[in-house]
């Protein structure tokens, strides 16, 4: 036979919610500032050469479309 959960109150499992989401929270690391600057330089500069990289490709593929329509 199944054992029968005790109902537990609403207040009583916000109470509890709000406990574990304290405990979690102890247990987040931090990152340093020198980490945030050094992620966000290489960020910034992964998003620039893909930008650099996208224009080139949209440059060369519109070239490219222009001479296949110049000789049609």
């Amino acid at each position: 036979m199944a054992e029968k959960k005790e109902k537990v109150g609403f207040f009583a499992s916000m109470k509890k919610h709000f406990r574990d989401v304290k405990s979690e929270m102890k247990k987040i690391v931090w990152p340093t500032k020198s980490q945030v600057v050094n992620n966000t330089l290489i960020v910034i500069a992964v998003s620039l050469i893909a930008a650099v990289l996208i224009f080139g490709l949209d440059t060369v593929f519109g070239l490219v479309l222009q001479l296949i329509y110049k000789n049609v």
